[in-house]
């Protein structure tokens, strides 16, 4: 059951990485704001079409905005080092098999692939304060980079609120 996190801290974590080293949100966090991504799964295209707008984006938040992009996936490692080397995106990927991170985050679900996580983009200020949250419906209701990078610059602020 997702439990809604906006205005509150987010739970850390530690994942292992398709670079080959754990990823700790907390430390993240010290090099600025971070974008968390749940992903349902290798084998879900939503997931890798939203993957694809981040690493579109992913180079711009960081250098202009400091923030970082953490994708996590509930999947083996094995499994999502593959997905990254079939997208190739710009970002690493994090590896949740167990949804444990999905659980504290968006919840997670039994579907046809086993239990998965329920896709949701967070996006963290470096005091670890979920400033946005957006949990999916379903599985093609997502948050795209572009959103998040003018989310960032209006200074986590929506900037098509009242456009």
């Amino acid at each position: 059951m997702h439990v809604c996190l906006e205005h509150d801290d987010a739970p850390d974590f530690t994942l292992d990485s398709t670079a080959g080293e754990p990823v700790t949100l907390s430390e993240t966090l010290d090099d600025g704001p971070t974008v968390v991504l749940i992903n349902r799964g290798h084998w879900c295209s939503f997931c890798a079409e939203q993957l694809q707008t981040f690493s579109e984006v992913s180079y711009h938040l960081w250098f202009h905005d400091s923030v970082g992009v953490l994708p996590v996936v509930t999947d083996s490692l094995g499994t999502v080092t593959e997905m990254r080397d079939r997208y190739d995106p710009d970002v690493q990927l994090l590896a949740d098999p167990a949804g444990e991170v999905a659980g504290q985050y968006s919840g997670t679900e039994e579907t046809s692939h086993g239990l998965t996580g329920i896709a949701a983009t967070y996006v963290i200020d470096t005091d670890g304060i979920v400033r946005y949250e957006q949990v999916a419906d379903h599985p093609g209701d997502r948050t795209y980079g572009n959103f998040v990078r003018y989310y960032a610059r209006n200074g986590f602020s929506d900037p098509f609120d009242g456009a």
